[in-house]
């Protein structure tokens, strides 16, 4: 699939998106558009839902608080989303919102706050995360939103996944693995459906990390000697996953 054209204004719509559609920008929309980026009637930009592709649109300003976006043609068809489950304890707000759009970058399909014993935060505003993943995908050029599902506890999570998910790998980042070579231990795993999961700044309790090593579908990732923040290790733990496993492959 070819790669979006990063010179052109992209939007995310929530409409249905098909030839000849006519759609009235809402006023956040609007004014972005035509006070913020200056923008006139006849000027293009690039549109997407997350599901009908992308498409080449055209603008009809009539005012400052008035604008029509009209679509031409599409440029690219739909892609699925990637197959990859980002599961993290949550941050507070400015890392958290660095964190989520730097998994959208990085190739995550589906967004999932775990609750830990260490966990910073347990106030999670969804709607933010939701924000941080459009904006993201706005900038990136990314065509798949990525979904972003309810909090759950480290143990629900684990006890549901044994039920419904045990065919998809969790590989969690655990800072106290032996060894410090995650490509080592990727090497050993089956390409298939994965999650990555991260824990808080404290790390996993011992108790947390005996439970998770004690189911068969979870496979302990090392990320290296260094002691790496929360959001930095999302961004080390996704890049080596889809070099040795994913879509770098």
């Amino acid at each position: 699939m070819p790669r979006s054209n990063f010179r052109m204004q992209r939007l995310f719509l929530r409409q249905i998106l098909a030839h000849g559609a006519r759609i009235e920008a809402d006023k956040a929309q609007t004014n972005y558009l035509v006070n913020v980026m200056r923008m006139t009637s006849g000027d293009r930009i690039l549109v997407f839902n997350g599901s009908d592709g992308e498409w080449l649109a055209e603008l009809e300003v009539e005012s400052r608080k008035s604008c029509r976006i009209a679509l031409v043609e599409q440029t690219r068809e739909q892609a699925p989303a990637p197959d990859i489950d980002y599961l993290f304890a949550p941050l507070k707000h400015a890392r958290l919102d660095y964190m989520v759009q730097k998994a959208v970058e990085m190739g995550a399909g589906r967004l999932r706050p775990v609750l830990t014993q260490h966990t910073q935060s347990s106030r999670i505003n969804l709607e933010r995360m939701e924000a941080n993943v459009i904006e993201a995908c706005e900038q990136c050029g990314v065509i798949a939103v990525p979904e972003v599902l309810e909090p759950t506890s480290l143990a629900g999570l684990l006890e549901g996944w044994a039920q419904t998910d045990a065919g998809r790998r969790i590989l969690f980042c655990d800072e106290g693995e032996e060894t410090h070579n995650p490509l080592a231990v990727l090497s050993k795993v089956e390409r298939g459906p994965l999650a990555v999961l991260v824990g808080p700044e404290g790390g996993f309790s011992q108790g947390e990390r005996e439970s998770l090593r004690a189911f068969d579908f979870v496979t302990p990732l090392p990320l290296g000697p260094r002691v790496l923040r929360a959001d930095t290790a999302a961004v080390a733990a996704l890049a080596v996953v889809q070099a040795a496993l994913g879509d770098w492959y």
